[in-house]
């Protein structure tokens, strides 16, 4: 077993990905690519990382997705780097293609019964069958969502299988490198081993794990606030007496029992 620091952290996610040699290895083995870069570009403002591959006229973006984070804001973001690509195009096209990689490490996929990986493609849909019509874009720019901890082995393809199982596996900061093939995900084991985090990098975890359970304990508050609203709302209607257990329970959203309880 290797002690490692856990990939759920934006630094050490960075640390690791940032390099060329593993942003080359990870997209190419997911995207099934053969792309050509010279460096790993971090831009705190948007994206975590983007490498553009001139030759292949691609900008591929990498992103670590915190727990509070929503589809919206990474499709906002994918739809800006499109945007911002057409506004420096002397006729309005798509120089380059733009593809971006979404790792959740905390969230659940919102189809369990799936692949756990989720895809945007832009591609458009005939609204009476829902087919793609080929031929209308040129470029195939794509927002992919990778849930790490939704491995399914039956159904996620086996490009992305051992990379979404490594990220998972590092969240407990003990991996047994003997279960994985891939020497490139040897080296990521390698890169975010325990002996390699530096002091500043150990402050910055902390920052964020601090940041992450503020967070996680605004929502609890949130939720549990929310319920006592319904609870009182439960309460008053019922010694209104004009409804029954049953017609407040579908109103307010609380289930008989705990209707009954009040």
């Amino acid at each position: 077993m290797k002690k490692v620091a856990p990939l759920r952290y934006d630094v050490i996610f960075k640390k690791a990905f940032g390099q060329p040699e593993m942003f080359t290895a990870l997209v190419n083995s997911l995207l099934d690519l053969q792309i050509e870069i010279n460096e790993v570009e971090n831009v705190a403002t948007r994206f975590d990382l983007f490498a553009e591959d001139k030759k292949n006229r691609l900008l591929i973006e990498v992103q670590h997705a915190h727990y509070s984070d929503t589809y919206e804001r990474f499709v906002y973001y994918q739809c800006s780097a499109m945007v911002d690509l057409i506004a420096s195009s002397a006729n309005y096209s798509f120089p380059v293609t733009v593809i971006t990689l979404v790792f959740f490490t905390g969230k659940k996929t919102p189809n369990p019964n799936g692949s756990g990986i989720l895809v945007h493609d832009f591609e458009p849909r005939d609204l009476a069958n829902g087919e793609v019509v080929e031929g209308v874009y040129g470029q195939k720019h794509r927002l992919i969502f990778v849930f790490t901890n939704s491995v399914k082995k039956k159904k996620t393809p086996k490009n992305y299988l051992e990379w979404m199982q490594a990220i998972d596996d590092s969240l407990d900061e003990n991996v047994n490198e003997e279960g994985y093939t891939n020497p490139h995900i040897r080296r990521l084991f390698e890169l975010i081993e325990k002996d390699q985090i530096t002091p500043e990098e150990y402050a910055r975890m902390k920052d964020e794990y601090n940041q992450e359970e503020s967070e996680k304990q605004a929502e609890e508050k949130g939720r549990r606030e929310g319920e006592d609203k319904l609870r009182k709302a439960a309460s008053n209607l019922k010694t209104l007496g004009s409804l029954t257990e049953e017609e407040i329970a579908g109103a307010i959203g609380l289930s008989l029992d705990e209707v009954r309880a009040l």
